[in-house]
């Protein structure tokens, strides 16, 4: 398990296809959802365009804001809200844009962590598909 989850971080959902040349190091992370390690998003931007894919990024900000005990556990907490929001749902990748965290003493210790992250999506096509969109072979309106 990584250390720090920060700007760049890249969780992939399980299954999504990738170019046969790009060699990704990943761990699972959340049921369905697996952590790159080897590469920011950046750089996987930059390898997914060199096979000619394509890494697209929506617009906007989800941000989740979670209050616990233990900072992994209150950051993995604040991203399964982030992959539970409605606009995460129909896309295969989510990128980490800010990780804000403090302990309050006036809290007892209680971590308060903000995680902002962007619904990301790779595949083949230069033309944006959602990712279930693509397995039902639909269009979407």
């Amino acid at each position: 398990m990584p250390d720090v989850i920060g700007a760049g971080t890249i969780l992939l959902r399980e299954g999504t296809s990738l170019p046969e040349t790009l060699q990704l190091e990943s761990e699972a992370y959340l049921p369905g959802w697996r952590l790159v390690k080897n590469l920011a998003a950046l750089g996987l931007g930059r390898k997914l365009q060199e096979a000619g894919w394509s890494f697209f990024c929506l617009a906007g900000d989800s941000n989740a804001t979670v209050f616990g005990f233990g900072e992994e556990k209150t950051v993995r907490r604040a991203v399964e809200r982030i992959l539970g929001k409605r606009d995460c749902k129909n896309f295969n990748g989510l990128e980490v844009t800010r990780v804000s965290s403090s302990v309050s003493k006036r809290f007892l210790g209680v971590i308060h962590v903000t995680l902002s992250a962007h619904s990301r999506h790779i595949q083949e096509s230069v033309f944006l598909v959602g990712d279930k969109d693509i397995r039902s072979g639909t269009e979407t309106s």
